[in-house]
């Protein structure tokens, strides 16, 4: 069976003006997080090569720095994102000796060696999203080289140092549906594209986890039938009123009162979200339930969150409905669709505006969810507010 794999994930350092200090902030974050000398080191020169790239070629270009963890293990992702030229031909870009500045061009051929993985998005005249993992060698054999099925990013507004933005992911390893029975107060909301064609977290296969659960949900897959039954991811994205370190508190509320919840349908997880904001200024959140053995999504959003289901011809608007969590919450609901064959939920705060579209970023659902999350960045983002978006794919 495939591997799902989720990773806690968190964004420590943009570095956009600076981005020669970005080389020494890699290293020690490795170091920081018990990868090795000689590991940290190679983070640093891949750093150090990509952020000469930027400097190099690339219009508006930034990096950023990530700590990403397993129950046991954790490591460091390196983002860089430009509005530069782009790349042509990227496989071409990463062969040694390749270059167009007249340079030995070993920088991405260095990247794709030493990263455990490496993905790169280039639109040619418009820009690039690169993102590269790394592990320490031999600890993490077995998912080293596994993409997230979910991942997110975060921004501050200019000028702060914390984000309001707040996403999280976990998952629900029982069946499918309402544990109790009976059903939920659903609001059918259906795509007729799509229908045509708490703890921490880790890298497992959708067997184990369905050997997990103890029985195999008994609704009727869609074809190709989804790997393993009755796992379910939960999303969450949050987006603290205002901006600056009252809203991140909001923010990391309502992260804490996710991964803590046992709520497994997304109207429940909204009402726990919203009594662990009481007392901060409150926020948007959406909250999205993913059942690939039953092809269905389940949406509950509140505020200011824009949810967006993309399939490979079609994209459907996910409603949220007004109020404030942690302040005004009334009416609830629920909402379905139908899951599109090989696409993408894509969720985001009003920090990135909503022109942005499939047809604009060509290959987009080729790319992991991370590239894909700092593809809608660099397209959509806007730097006078917190930014947050997350993405999950491959999961159907």
């Amino acid at each position: 069976m495939s591997p799902l794999l989720l990773l806690d994930s968190e964004d420590v350092a943009w570095f956009r003006d600076e981005l020669t200090a970005a080389r020494g902030a890699a290293a020690a974050l490795a170091r920081r997080v018990g990868l090795d000398e000689q590991r940290a080191a190679e983070v640093a020169l891949c750093v150090s090569e990509a952020t000469g790239n930027l400097t190099k070629h690339a219009v508006d270009g930034s990096v950023l720095l990530r700590v990403v963890r397993t129950a046991q293990v954790a490591g460091v992702e390196v983002l860089t994102i430009d509005s530069g030229p782009g790349m042509a031909d990227v496989a071409r870009s990463l062969r040694d000796g390749s270059s167009s500045t007249g340079t030995l061009g070993i920088g991405l051929g260095a990247l794709a060696r030493l990263a455990d993985t490496l993905d790169i998005h280039s639109l040619p005249g418009r820009g690039t999203v690169m993102a590269a993992r790394f592990w320490n060698r031999g600890t993490a054999r077995g998912f080293a080289t596994a993409e997230p099925a979910v991942a997110g990013l975060t921004r501050a507004i200019n000028g702060e140092q914390v984000c309001g933005d707040a996403w999280a992911a976990r998952l629900d390893p029982g069946g499918d549906g309402d544990p109790s029975g009976t059903p939920p107060p659903f609001r059918t909301v259906r795509s007729s594209a799509g229908a045509e064609p708490g703890p921490a977290p880790s890298g497992v296969s959708w067997s184990a986890l369905t050997a997990a659960a103890g029985r195999r949900s008994t609704a009727a897959a869609p074809a190709p039938a989804p790997p393993g039954g009755g796992a379910a991811v939960m999303v969450m994205l949050c987006d603290g009123l205002g901006h600056g370190p009252m809203a991140a508190l909001a923010g990391a509320a309502a992260v804490q009162a996710f991964r803590g919840s046992g709520a497994r349908m997304p109207e429940e997880a909204v009402q726990e979200i919203h009594r662990a904001l009481r007392g901060t200024r409150g926020a948007a959140v959406a909250v999205a339930r993913v059942e690939p053995s039953t092809g269905r999504l389940l949406y509950c959003g509140v505020g200011n969150i824009a949810g967006v289901l993309l399939g490979a011809e079609s994209r459907t608007g996910l409603v949220s409905l007004p109020g404030i969590v942690g302040h005004q919450l009334r009416g609830l609901r629920t909402f379905e669709q139908t899951l599109p064959p090989g696409g993408a939920l894509v969720m985001h705060s009003d920090g990135l505006t909503d022109r942005w579209s499939t047809d604009i970023l060509p290959g987009l659902l080729h790319h992991s969810p991370l590239v894909a999350a700092g593809q809608l960045l660099r397209t959509a983002g806007i730097r006078h507010d917190d930014a947050g978006v997350v993405v999950a794919k491959g999961l159907w």
